[in-house]
């Protein structure tokens, strides 16, 4: 991992994580890992990218919104529904994305600022 891209106007980094991070939507934990990957992308907001198995896809379903970035590839997205909150299109994640960024496939993120989520990131070794 590290440094994907290195364009002068365009920097990516993948980096993964030794640390637990998780994310809470409506009181309950919808993403759980130490395994994530911190990917930065140019000058926006860091994201998480979580696999699969630590997160709690039971809660999505698939929706029909696609996005494309020219960095990363074609973007897929579900919706999410906790209780009695649901948000639509708030978790994506790259299927088939392009070979610099191979490392979040099938990995998946969240629109925190939609979420209104709780988001803990926990520094300790998680992994003793």
């Amino acid at each position: 991992m590290g440094d994907v891209s290195n364009s002068s106007d365009h920097k990516i980094s993948a980096t993964q994580t030794d640390w637990r991070v998780s994310v809470e939507f409506n009181g309950v934990t919808i993403a759980d890992s130490s395994k994530a990957i911190l990917f930065q992308e140019g000058s926006m907001a860091p994201v998480y990218y979580f696999p699969r198995d630590d997160v709690r896809m039971d809660l999505m379903r698939p929706s029909r919104h696609k996005t494309h970035c020219p960095f990363k590839g074609d973007a897929s997205y579900w919706s999410l529904t906790v209780g009695e909150k649901s948000l639509q299109n708030v978790v994506w994640s790259y299927e088939k994305p392009i070979e610099e960024v191979v490392s979040i496939k099938s990995f998946v993120a969240f629109y925190m600022d939609h979420l209104g989520a709780t988001y803990d990131e926990d520094s300790e070794d998680t992994h003793s």
